[in-house]
């Protein structure tokens, strides 16, 4: 008589490999954004250092790194280069903030609640001007392309999602579109620019962007549902967020297009703000839960994890191969 098999517990996929992978290299890229972070106006290092050291993830920096290994290249300009992306990063999140009247970032006070719209908005104008600065040091003219590119349609990503806030009707394909803009695209460019320093084939340099995009557009979706399936503790930031704002992202979509008249009704109203308590808010969550919204949205960030985790098997085996494609799996699993 044999004993019966007890499978072991699937181990979670953490960040943990990714971390340890670009530690060096964060220490450099860290050097960097403290030194140009810098400025004769007190308030400027003030307001900037309150949400670069607010415990991010430095994803996007860190793709910059990983890339960088996983290509085997041996020099530094990456390091400023990956610095330039975590700029753009900080930029556009306290220009969202001061466009949402977000109250928390990362579980702390946003910035706009502590020092003012005007003078966030104008901190996020100066580390847009750092970042050109990293960049232009550089001297790559592609590289410059690349992150200028990417920066423009971050922009043209807000305002899309900004014409399509309170709007019903807001189509599946017009809000992939929209954080194909304003999310992916930061991280297609940030992983691309690891192969342009390491002057790789375009095969390789192609294979590193579309695992940063299908990265960046898995992140959002999982992003989206939290907002849903989480408490503020986790997220750091107020749960329904999103919800208030009249955000149309595909947890409601699939909600409101599974529904019947009368739940339609009330995301309607929802959506055009006359629906807003706490006591509403609990109903779209149940709402969502009944139409299996958050499960198909994770489903379809596991789909562009998957795309991305192919995207790079083009590369030989290697830790940093390994570390990315934990990464990618994390975006999905991960529940802040």
């Amino acid at each position: 008589m044999t004993a019966d098999v007890v499978p072991l517990p699937r181990k979670q996929p953490t960040l943990d490999p990714m971390l340890a992978l670009t530690a060096n290299g964060m220490n450099s890229v860290n050097s960097v954004i403290l030194d140009r972070m810098q400025s004769e106006i007190p308030l400027i290092p003030r307001l900037a250092g309150h949400l670069i050291s607010g415990g991010g993830k430095r994803l996007r920096p860190m793709l910059t790194l990983a890339g960088a290994e996983l290509v085997g290249y041996q020099g530094t300009r990456h390091h400023k280069l990956a610095a330039a992306v975590e700029f753009i990063h900080t930029a556009t999140l306290l220009h969202d903030d001061v466009v949402d009247g977000s109250e928390l970032r990362r579980g702390k006070a946003a910035a706009n609640i502590i020092f003012g719209n005007p003078a966030t908005v104008l901190v996020g104008d100066f580390l847009f001007s750092r970042a050109f600065e990293l960049m232009t040091e550089d001297g790559s003219l592609k590289v410059l392309k690349i992150l200028s590119q990417a920066s423009a349609v971050i922009a043209e990503g807000e305002v899309s999602q900004l014409t399509a806030q309170r709007q019903i009707e807001t189509s599946e394909e017009r809000y992939l579109h929209i954080i194909g803009a304003k999310t992916a695209a930061l991280f297609a460019a940030a992983s691309q620019i690891s192969a342009v320093v390491a002057e790789c084939s375009e095969e390789q340099e192609r294979a590193l962007e579309d695992y940063g995009r299908n990265l960046g557009i898995a992140f959002q979706l999982v992003d989206d549902a939290i907002d849903y399936d989480s408490d503020a503790a986790q997220m750091g930031k107020d749960q329904g967020d999103d919800f208030r704002e009249g955000k149309m992202t595909l947890p409601v979509i699939l909600a409101h297009a599974r529904g019947d008249a009368d739940e339609r009704k009330f995301w309607k109203d929802a959506i055009l703000g006359h629906r807003s308590s706490d006591r509403d808010f609990a109903h779209a969550i149940s709402l969502i839960e009944k139409h299996n919204a958050l499960n198909d949205t994770r489903d379809r960030a596991r789909h562009f994890v998957s795309r991305a985790i192919d995207a790079i098997s083009i590369f030989p085996d290697s830790k940093a191969r390994a570390a990315m494609t934990e990464a990618a799996q994390f975006a999905v699993a991960r529940e802040y």
